[in-house]
């Protein structure tokens, strides 16, 4: 589901719309993308849904197992996993976000239950409880591991920024800087955390780059993503909980669990 029209950007960012879409008429990313992704699978079958996700109504979340959001505003993701959540049936919520070259991936599985190996070959059952987006992203920051990524702090702020301006994810530019480096400072001051965890230079890359994705980083975030699908799909293996960061910059893959909770092993 993505009526957004395709861009030079898009073509640009994206390999899966052919770079002739655009001399065929007007296209929606998801129309151009729908074909490409049939030939990766036959035996898969990809639609194209038509409209807005912040205006999804239940009976078209019940359709599916597994919510993938991307490039959609704090309030849109807020709404879609809200909704997740509120069914009768489990639906497991990822959403996605690439900004150049920094990267986020938030999970919430809800109460998932899967098979770990451990060292002698045995597979025994975990269990682990997630929070939702809104908890995590409302633990306060002075409760945080100090070791939390700045990039996490950072998103957190550009978010909020959007948000309280009405802004849709990467209309925003370096013009923005002095507005955005206040709101730094208002959250800082009332979440009592120093200003050095969130370096302006760190926010002057995510602003910069405002609709603009790194393909590599967005190739490095989509296969951790599907691997992520496949694992809550197949009840195997250790999931991400809950964030996970990257960025390009020193190539390392970040961890979060926000709030931290207890592992329940199960015989």
């Amino acid at each position: 589901m993505d009526d957004h029209i395709v861009t030079e950007d898009d073509l640009s960012a994206n390999f899966l719309i052919p770079h002739d879409v655009c001399m065929h008429g007007v296209s929606s990313r998801a129309e151009a993308c729908c074909e490409s992704l049939k030939d990766f699978n036959p035996m898969v079958r990809v639609a194209v849904a038509i409209g807005d996700p912040s205006l999804i109504d239940e009976g078209f979340v019940d359709r599916f197992d597994i919510i993938v959001v991307s490039c959609a505003s704090l309030k849109t993701k807020l709404f879609i996993n809200d909704n997740c959540r509120k069914r009768s049936k489990h639906i497991a919520f990822y959403s996605v976000e690439c900004k150049d070259s920094c990267g986020e991936i938030f999970v919430d599985l809800q109460n998932h239950s899967y098979l770990q190996k451990k060292p002698g070959g045995e597979p025994e059952q975990q269990e682990l409880t997630y929070a939702s987006l809104q908890e995590a992203i409302s633990v306060p920051w002075k409760n945080l591991p100090k070791k939390t990524t700045k990039l996490y702090y950072a998103m957190r702020v550009l978010e909020s920024y959007e948000l309280s301006e009405g802004r849709e994810p990467g209309e925003t530019t370096l013009s923005d800087l002095p507005a955005v480096l206040a709101q730094r400072k208002d959250m800082c001051d009332r979440m009592s955390l120093s200003e050095s965890q969130i370096p302006t230079a760190l926010l002057e890359r995510l602003l910069a780059a405002g609709k603009k994705e790194h393909p590599p980083v967005c190739a490095i975030l989509g296969g951790i993503l599907g691997q992520e699908v496949i694992k809550s799909i197949s009840c195997k293996g250790d999931p991400i909980k809950n964030f996970f960061y990257y960025d390009a910059a020193d190539g390392k893959g970040i961890m979060e669990d926000i709030p931290p909770t207890p592992v329940e092993q199960f015989a």
